[in-house]
């Protein structure tokens, strides 16, 4: 089971780290293994997130996202997207940009960090969101209750998140704009950039969320009438008709996943320039993660962990909402990448311990969820 679901990344861990030794040297192969490491440790909440999302589509639809997801998420996010934001932000053209990278890598991260607010704000705003609508919706089984109780009554409040969400972006630009003045030049253009980038962020979350979660709805209702079609079907001895929309659900389930994993990668490669400005050593460690990530999705689902471990999903969702805020701070503050990679898994270790910690309880109260809530202390 492990080698099937990790065969890949065994794979591609292997091939990187050889490439990276031809490249440079061991010294390419230290740089490129600890980025693997940083891009697993920043994204294993992404894991559990995505697993959320995928174990709801088919077997075929696991594997394109294996395959081709990866392609866009290796190749997308952690080989072009560096590149393209130095083009954008530099006023370059892509070619431009790439030689840059390899003829002048000190420049290219200086052109880099001057778009991290944009990027920043992006990022932070879509993951802001998400830990929004999470925290806000009012569900069966909560883990820090006194938090969320009260959280989902107020949820109960129309477009509510969107407008926390907007609080906090106008917050950020106020904040880039005042320190601007306050020091002179320098950042004065970046509270508008802040700004659009951080609707963009914004409008993304909501046509893809809302794209996903409309196809989505409508795959569970023609998943009811092909149920009761097979039952009219059995009593009447003819074949019951397929369900047409479950092409397009997964399919904007899969945009919704990727969008989500770019959102997620965003910390990972601005994170990886404190460690390297050679953007080939990035693009291997930085894949070398992201096969990890995607593999430990499948392996979720397939093994039912976020059945047995039911607290992983809310911790995964505090993590984003900690990464969210962690970006969104970065847009002005410096915060070290230590802290950053720590709170998720913090958070997630945190809701694994209080999930077996709950099905301890269940096995003691012999099989009672609401017994096992009291007793876990949560």
């Amino acid at each position: 089971m492990v080698l099937k679901t990790f065969g890949w990344s065994f794979a591609v861990t292997a091939i990187g780290l050889v490439a990276a030794v031809f490249y440079g040297g061991w010294q390419a192969f230290g740089v490129v293994a600890i980025l693997s490491v940083l891009e697993i440790s920043l994204s294993f909440d992404n894991a559990v997130i995505n697993a959320g999302i995928l174990k709801k589509m088919s077997a075929f639809w696991q594997k394109i996202f294996l395959t081709i997801g990866v392609l866009i998420a290796v190749f997308g996010m952690r080989l072009v997207f560096p590149v393209v934001i130095v083009a954008i932000s530099a006023q370059l053209g892509p070619i431009e940009a790439i030689d840059l990278s390899f003829n002048d890598p000190d420049r290219y991260k200086e052109l880099v960090t001057d778009a991290h607010p944009s990027i920043a704000a992006f990022g932070g705003m879509f993951l802001l969101m998400i830990f929004l609508d999470f925290i806000f919706e009012d569900r069966d089984i909560q883990w820090l209750r006194w938090i969320e109780r009260p959280l989902a009554k107020l949820g109960k409040v129309d477009m509510l998140s969107v407008c926390v969400a907007l609080i906090v972006l106008l917050v950020a630009a106020m904040t880039v704009a005042t320190h601007a003045h306050q020091h002179g030049g320098g950042h004065a253009d970046k509270s508008s950039t802040v700004m659009l980038s951080g609707i963009a962020g914004l409008i993304t979350y909501l046509v893809v969320g809302g794209l996903s979660g409309f196809f989505e709805n409508k795959l569970e209702e023609e998943e009811e009438r092909e149920h009761e079609a097979e039952e009219q079907a059995r009593k009447s001895g003819k074949q019951a008709s397929p369900v047409l929309l479950a092409g397009k659900a997964a399919f904007f389930m899969f945009l919704y996943l990727e969008v989500l994993d770019a959102s997620f990668s965003f910390d990972g490669v601005i994170g990886a320039f404190a460690i390297t400005n050679e953007i080939v050593l990035m693009a291997l460690g930085l894949g070398i993660g992201a096969m990890y990530v995607r593999s430990l999705t499948v392996y979720l689902v397939r093994q039912g962990t976020l059945d047995d471990y039911v607290y992983l999903e809310h911790g995964a969702h505090y993590a984003i909402g900690a990464l969210a805020v962690i970006l969104i701070v970065t847009i002005q503050y410096e915060i070290n990448e230590l802290i950053t990679g720590s709170v998720g898994v913090i958070l997630i270790g945190w809701s694994f311990w209080s999930s077996v910690r709950r099905n301890k309880a269940i096995a003691a109260a012999g099989g009672s969820d609401s017994k096992a809530e009291v007793s876990s202390g949560v």
